[in-house]
């Protein structure tokens, strides 16, 4: 099988970063978008998480 030429390497990082990054940007302002009133009812109550580990 012949080898991949590195400028094909590079190309594909560089798509498989772009995605990465859209994902995670994407993933990150969903999640800020989709709990807005969650966030305002609960301004002055803060919970403390109690983890058990």
């Amino acid at each position: 099988m012949p080898q991949m030429a590195p400028m094909n390497w590079l190309i594909m990082f560089l798509v498989f970063s772009v995605t990465m990054i859209l994902f995670s940007l994407i993933n990150y302002f969903m999640m800020k978008v989709l709990n807005p009133s969650k966030s305002q009812n609960n301004n002055n109550k803060s919970k403390s998480m109690n983890w058990t580990w």
